[in-house]
């Protein structure tokens, strides 16, 4: 018998193994298995928690999870249920819980944000997923600004600010040209983290109209462009030099908040001339190796994977020869909750205890709490068997209705995790998962280690008999596995048989039988041999091997451990490797492998190649020149010529290159003629009348070619007519009353004799004219004048010298020169297919008017006035161009209820003929463009006032407005919607009865007759009770400030009365100038700058909240077109931010200014923590 192992640890091995086994996170369950065991739902798949989304495609929002039985699932929206069956637009997909909400049906991707939660439940607990924050992707264009041109003085510093519209995701920033072309940076012009360009000095090339600011929103796939800012740099005599100046960051230090694991920038970028040189320290230590990387010309310090260990002072000095100037950055890394020990799922048989840990770390700590199957634990269902410990739950006794799924989660200001856990209390009776008769073959004298795959619940207890009626194994020549293998750890040919592995516990017992094979080993009884081998020689090595009769053996050989050359000088055999023709590259090791199906051998042997008697060295070189070249059997159009080889210089000659001169047209310019095999030395040349020849010979081996031979003597042929005509001919007119006919002339030779000319004939084609023909030089050219506009002429040019003429040329077709088409297209017709395309048909002109080569159809159309703003503007007309003979086309981009002219002409090779008469059509209505822009003012109580502006395209009559509006909680839930309509001559709306200190989100769009336009989005939030706004009170009347004036003036009196003791007994005692020297830092005067003293500044009034936006996720705050601090809203520095960036301060009404005496309190109240938890 196996010893018997203490409760505890059966425990520990039944929850390893099970974990191991049938953890739906780690390995899957056996097919045959999971389909008969009952398992918690577990999530295998979700969106992630911050799911940005296409606004222009369907929302698929994950979540797939597995469990027995199947897992249904449900969903929650805002924390509430999401009743999908009530809203046509979104779906489940099948055997899932993956939702599919169609917007590309009709859908608005903006209805649909939100915080969705996915819940998978079956018979034995509940999962649940994390919240997932489902937001559209946003591209808003680009405010209209008015830019003023820069003019700035050479050597000065320059920044132009991009200030890109705020999208979500942020943009992507980047700098180019009219052209397209990005602008190019250096260390003197360079872009900052925050898209602005900044010029550490100003040069003359800088002057440009075109320096424009990109914003790509990745997205959506947008790019938005900003009006090109115009920089103009003016000399002056001399460039005053400038030490370093800090244009970013401002001020002597600063701060930053990263995230571990996150990627830490810091930017420096400094003024100055020469061009300031940036360098980058830690104080009080070293950047990190190989984590640290510098961009944009050391400007920016780039350090990856940043940890709590990388916070600290970093120092960037900007340099030049002038002097320096430093900025410090102090970085703080937080962190967000990361695991230690995650909670892992548990399987426990009734009766045994067990534990589920959850352990986070994070900077802040972060906080656990527990839920049991989706709720809070404290308000879940009484489970006697659970405690929990903090971090721990404690199972103890589990019964069978124990089962759920636990969920941990782990939050602070920075983030959460949440990890599904379950507790599965099964009572299964055994079962053995190795396949029954599975045969395991072993060598000789190595371990053999028989598998018995078991589950059950409690864990089984496993014995090993051998043979049918054997007895229990035992002793030491076995060791018993906890996963119930057997293992026997030297097995010998007497260990062959059959064996027996029975599991039991106290629900039942089974057994199954597997079978041992035990193989003799495989042996290399001859074994290769060193070798010493002369080069060129034959060398042999042996491997004879001896192996077990059921294995089937393959050898295989290497050389230095890799494969044998694939040379057919390696011969491999059944027992031995022969090596014909030995090199020296084939020395090295030799290595014979012998392989089983069971095991391996193997055996090597050196070979070492020796040099063979020394033979005389052989000398490779190019071929000597052929000589004696003999020029025989001269005809007019041949001749023969033969030469005698050089010597070879040992390398075969493989062919002679023949080459001529034309001593005639060309002096001292060889051609090449023809080539012939190396062992011909005798060819019949083809030649040219009128040239006077001589040939050389050039000989080639495989080292080389060969010098040429000394010429042959020279050869004149005699002339004779040209064999063949100009090429390229061509006719085309230049000129409406012309005939350009050019051709490409002959060379030199081609010309067969002197007197070199052209005969130039035309004649109008399918007229009965008789050609006419004109006899020129040798040139490529002839204008024939006087013709009529475009018509076809039948052309050729034919060569002649002294001699004769070349044969008859062939004929082409050109045309005389075209003229602008004489008249217009007519019945020009307009059907307005929608808002913004209209179709435009008209007739095809008569060809003769045409007057030349059809190049197609011009459609000038401009835009004469909105019919919704009777206001006219600077006509456009835009162009197109419709290739061929076409009879309509399509206009796209019109701009909806708008009135149109257009006028149709015919283009050919020369330009374009008379318009159409214009032809007027009108766009009918569309959706109007989003509303200006909404501004939200005068918060009170319980009331909101709206102002907005009509919308900049209303593409039609205006016929209302639609508001809706709805509240937001700290959590960022959305309320119920309202919705309003609004007359569309309303410019102006007071909302009441609003709930006070209550964030709202609006929605505003315009609407015609055909439909609602785009809409925009504000949020708000309406001031608290009248006792929080009251805190604002007169510094004056609180007692710390009456006391305070009161100490200062006891101290003055003290002062004065020393003073005077002093001046009665003859001393002095210069009072004002100890004050200068030493003074109280309570009677310090105001700072207005930065309102050390009562933190206030009357540098300008208090104003209301524009604009309530939650920030984006970078926890920045949005800025977007006012460039006012969050400083002049509500409680000034004091304002309190929720964990997602959100302005939470008081809210204060706006106040009229007041005399310093009257300063009131910027006391803010208690900051609101956002909740962290996920439900």
């Amino acid at each position: 018998m196996m010893k018997k192992k203490s409760v505890s640890a059966r425990k520990a091995s039944l929850v390893l193994f099970l974990c191991q086994m049938i953890s739906a996170l780690d390995v899957p369950l056996d097919s045959k298995l999971l389909e008969e065991l009952s398992q918690p739902p577990t999530i295998t798949q979700q969106s992630p928690k911050d799911y940005i989304v296409d606004p222009r495609e369907n929302i698929v929002i994950q979540c797939e999870a597995k469990g027995k039985p199947p897992p249904s699932f449900s969903w929650t929206r805002n924390g509430t249920h999401f009743d999908i069956d009530k809203d046509a637009q979104v779906t489940m997909k099948p055997n899932s819980g993956t939702l599919v909400i169609n917007i590309m049906n009709g859908g608005k991707a903006e209805a649909y944000e939100g915080v969705y939660q996915c819940t998978a439940r079956n018979e034995r607990g509940a999962a649940i997923s994390n919240n997932i924050v489902i937001r559209p992707s946003r591209s808003p264009l680009w405010t209209k600004e008015k830019l003023e041109p820069n003019h700035v003085r050479e050597g000065d510093s320059l920044v132009l600010h991009c200030r890109p519209p705020v999208g979500l995701p942020p943009p992507i920033i980047f700098w180019m040209d009219n052209a397209f072309q990005r602008l190019p940076q250096s260390e003197r012009v360079s872009q900052g983290l925050n898209g602005d360009l900044y010029f550490s000095n100003v040069q003359p090339e800088d002057t440009r109209e075109d320096y424009i600011c990109y914003a790509r929103f990745n997205h959506t796939q947008t790019i938005q462009q900003k009006q090109p800012i115009s920089v103009k740099v003016f000399s002056t005599k001399p460039v005053t030099e400038r030490q370093p100046v800090l244009l970013t960051p401002t001020g002597s230090t600063s701060t930053k908040v990263e995230l571990r694991g996150n990627v830490l920038l810091l930017e420096c970028i400094a003024a100055g001339l020469p061009t300031p040189v940036i360098r980058w320290i830690k104080e009080g230590g070293e950047l990190p190796a190989n984590r640290t990387f510098f961009e944009n010309f050391k400007k920016t310090l780039k350090i990856i994977d940043v940890s709590e260990a990388d916070s600290g002072n970093y120092k960037c000095i900007a340099r030049n020869r002038l002097g320096s100037a430093h900025h410090v950055i102090s970085v703080t890394v937080k962190a967000a909750p990361y695991w230690i020990t995650a909670p892992r799922n548990l399987v426990l048989s009734p009766g045994e205890d067990g534990t589920l840990i959850c352990r986070a770390n994070g900077n802040p700590k972060p906080n656990i709490s527990w839920l049991a199957n989706g709720v809070p634990i404290a308000i879940a269902p009484e489970d006697p068997s659970r405690k929990v410990d903090g971090d721990t739950i404690i199972f103890s006794h589990v019964q069978e209705r124990s089962s759920s799924v636990y969920q941990c989660n782990a939050s602070n200001e920075y983030g959460y995790l949440l990890a599904n856990a379950f507790v599965n209390v099964l009572a299964e009776p055994p079962r053995i998962l190795t396949p029954a008769n599975k045969l395991y073959q072993v060598i000789a004298d190595s371990p053999a280690l028989l598998d018995c795959a078991y589950f059950g619940s409690p864990k089984p207890e496993i014995e090993w008999f051998k043979g049918v009626k054997g007895s229990i194994l035992r002793g030491n020549e076995y060791v018993f596995h906890d996963n119930g293998t057997l293992e026997i750890p030297v097995a010998q040919k007497d260990s062959t048989g059959t064996y027996t592995c029975v599991a039991r516990n106290e629900l039942g017992k089974i057994q199954n039988e597997v079978h041992l094979e035990v193989k003799d080993p495989t042996m290399i009884i001859k074994q290769p041999e060193y070798k010493v081998i002369q080069r060129y020689g034959q060398v042999s090595f042996e491997c004879v091997i001896k192996h077990d009769s059921t294995l089937l053996p393959t050898i295989i050989w290497l050389k230095d451990n890799d494969e044998l050359p694939d040379d057919e000088r390696f011969l491999v055999g059944k027992d031995n490797l022969t090596i014909m023709n030995v090199t020296d590259k084939d020395d090295g090791t030799y290595t014979c492998i012998v392989n089983t199906t069971l095991d391996s051998v193997s055996a090597s042997a050196v070979l070492t190649v020796v040099a063979a008697p020394p033979t005389p060295a052989i000398i490779y070189a190019r071929p000597n020149p052929p000589f004696d070249l003999e020029l025989t059997g001269q005809l007019e159009r041949s001749v023969e010529l033969s030469w005698i080889p050089g010597d070879e210089n040992n390398s075969p000659i493989t062919n002679f290159v023949i080459e001529y001169e034309d001593g005639l047209h060309e002096p001292g310019v060889w051609h090449y003629q023809t080539e012939v095999p190396g062992t011909q030395t005798t060819v019949q040349l083809k030649l040219s009348p009128y040239v006077n020849y001589s040939f050389r010979v050039i000989a080639v081996n495989e080292i080389g070619r060969s010098q040429p031979s000394e010429p042959s003597e020279q050869y004149l042929t005699k002339s004779a007519n040209p064999d063949e005509n100009p090429s390229n001919v061509q006719g085309i007119g230049s000129e409406p009353d012309n005939l350009v006919i050019t051709w490409e002339s002959l060379k030199g030779f081609q010309s067969n004799g002197p007197g070199l000319q052209y005969k130039v004939s035309w004649r109008q084609k399918d007229v009965d004219d008789e050609w006419t023909s004109v006899i020129v030089a040798n040139v490529s050219k002839y204008i024939v004048s006087g013709t009529p506009t475009f018509v076809p002429y039948e052309i050729k040019v034919q060569a002649l010298n002294d001699l004769g003429y070349a044969p008859e040329p062939s004929e082409v077709i050109g045309h005389s020169g075209e003229d602008l088409p004489m008249v217009a297209p007519g019945n020009v017709q307009v059907h307005v297919i929608n808002s913004t395309l209209a179709k435009v048909h008209w007739d095809t002109v008569p060809l003769k008017t045409v007057r030349g080569h059809l190049q197609g159809y011009k459609v000038y159309y401009w835009k004469v006035q909105s019919l919704s703003i009777r206001s006219r503007r600077h006509v456009e007309k835009k162009i197109l161009t419709f290739r061929g003979n076409k009879t309509f086309g399509m206009l796209p981009g019109l701009e909806p209820y708008s009135s149109y002219k257009l006028n149709v002409r015919v283009v050919n090779g020369k330009g374009e003929g008379p318009a159409s008469p214009d032809k007027v059509f009108k766009t009918p209505e569309g959706v109007p463009s989003s509303p200006s822009f909404l501004r939200i003012t005068n918060p009170t109580l319980d009331s909101l006032t709206l102002e907005w502006g009509s919308p900049t395209h209303p593409n039609g009559v205006l016929t209302s407005y639609i508001l809706k509006f709805q509240p937001i909680n700290n959590t960022h839930e959305l309320g119920p919607l309202v919705e309003i309509r609004i007359p569309a001559n309303e410019s102006s709306l007071i909302l009441k009865n609003l709930n006070y200190s209550t964030r709202y989100k609006f929605y505003f769009n315009a609407q015609t007759s055909v439909g609602s336009g785009s809409q925009i989005t504000e949020e708000a939030i309406t001031i608290m009770d009248e006792a929080m706004a009251s805190r604002q009170v007169d510094i004056a009347t609180q007692g710390w400030f009456i006391g305070l004036m009161c100490a200062v003036a006891l101290l003055i009196l003290i002062l004065l009365i020393v003073c005077f003791i002093r001046r009665n007994k003859g001393g002095k005692y210069p009072v004002k100038e100890k004050e200068d020297a030493h003074a109280d830092p309570e009677i310090q005067p105001m700072k207005e700058d930065d309102g050390t003293f009562g933190e206030y500044s009357d540098a300008e009034d208090h104003k209301p909240l524009k604009k309530g936006s939650r920030t984006p996720s970078d926890r920045t705050v949005k800025k977007e077109d006012s460039d006012d601090s969050l400083v002049d809203y509500g409680e000034g520095v004091n304002g309190q931010f929720n964990e997602d960036g959100s302005f939470i301060g008081q809210y204060s009404g706006k106040k009229e200014k007041e005399p310093a005496e009257g300063n009131e309190s910027s006391e803010a109240p208690s900051p609101v923590n956002a909740m962290n938890s996920f439900v």
